[in-house]
């Protein structure tokens, strides 16, 4: 016999036949034909230089060899599934990695980290800031929070947190425009946008003016970014209010009207559909979306 393994297949035939003493049963689970597995089974019998089976009328049963040969091989069956589940297991546990915005990691997850980490000690978080919508088939990245509508096609969306937000401006713009008196008043004001350039009108909406123009200025997938161009005069900005507390506080910015929740903008647990259910992203997404995790108070 030539040092070469048999075919896989063979194999597969050989134990299964062997297992029901039929070859018609061994067919029915491997989803062949009967001949297709007698076939298989001439093709072991052969590269072995054996004779494995005795065919009488009424069936199949083992000869002296098959009966030595079916231990090993089903052992050996055994072990390709305990090393497939062993390296599925190792995939599915050990590091998760996170990709969050900047503010939403040090204003939220990273104190309550630890809270995850007690519940969780075989996971790992891996944590990658970034402001852009992720690739999940490139990037390596195993969940994301971002903060917007969460309607992303093709990913499982789950609301963690709704954000206070508030109205703000460069003290230079207010000087130029006036304080505005009402919600309405500012409809005419100069405005800056994050990506989906829908938080301004969910806030008109929120505050009871259904008619506005189309949003018009600039826009920012990057929250800092966003900052900076209202810092700098170029519109008034819709942003969470634990973000610019400090930027109000000095007066670098000037807040303009009451703080506003929008319960449809908000930060979301994103997730391929394809991958929601493996058990190391279920484990983060009962615990983020849980009282462990609300209950935390962020840190300001």
């Amino acid at each position: 016999m030539e040092n070469r393994l048999p075919p896989l297949n063979a194999l597969k035939a050989f134990e299964s036949a062997a297992r029901h003493l039929s070859v018609k049963l061994a067919a029915e689970e491997l989803y062949v034909t009967p001949g297709a597995v007698s076939q298989m089974l001439k093709t072991l019998e052969a590269h072995l230089g054996v004779k494995l089976f005795e065919r009488v009328p009424r069936g199949i049963y083992l000869t002296d060899a098959g009966r030595d040969y079916l231990p090993s091989i089903r052992n050996a069956f055994r072990q390709i599934a305990e090393a497939s589940r062993r390296v599925a297991a190792s995939v599915d546990v050990g590091t998760l990695t996170v990709s969050v915005t900047p503010f939403f990691a040090s204003a939220w997850l990273v104190p309550r980290m630890t809270s995850f980490q007690n519940t969780h000690p075989e996971i790992d978080l891996q944590i990658v800031t970034s402001n852009t919508l992720i690739d999940f088939s490139r990037s390596g990245i195993d969940v994301a929070v971002r903060h917007g509508l969460g309607r992303y096609p093709g990913l499982r969306s789950d609301r963690v947190v709704t954000v206070e937000m508030v109205v703000v401006a460069a003290p230079s713009l207010v000087a130029r425009l006036g304080r505005p008196a009402s919600p309405g008043d500012l409809a005419t004001w100069p405005q800056v946008h994050d990506a989906d350039r829908k938080g301004w009108s969910l806030w008109f909406q929120a505050n009871g003016i259904a008619e506005v123009r189309a949003p018009r200025g600039p826009s920012f997938d990057d929250s800092s970014l966003l900052l900076k161009a209202v810092l700098t005069g170029q519109g008034a900005g819709l942003l969470p209010a634990a973000m610019v507390a400090s930027e109000i506080e000095s007066g670098e910015l000037v807040q303009l009207l009451e703080t506003a929740h929008l319960e449809e903008f908000a930060y979301y647990l994103l997730c391929p559909d394809n991958r929601q259910s493996l058990p190391k992203i279920t484990a983060f997404r009962e615990w983020i979306l849980g009282p462990a995790a609300q209950s935390v108070p962020a840190e300001r």
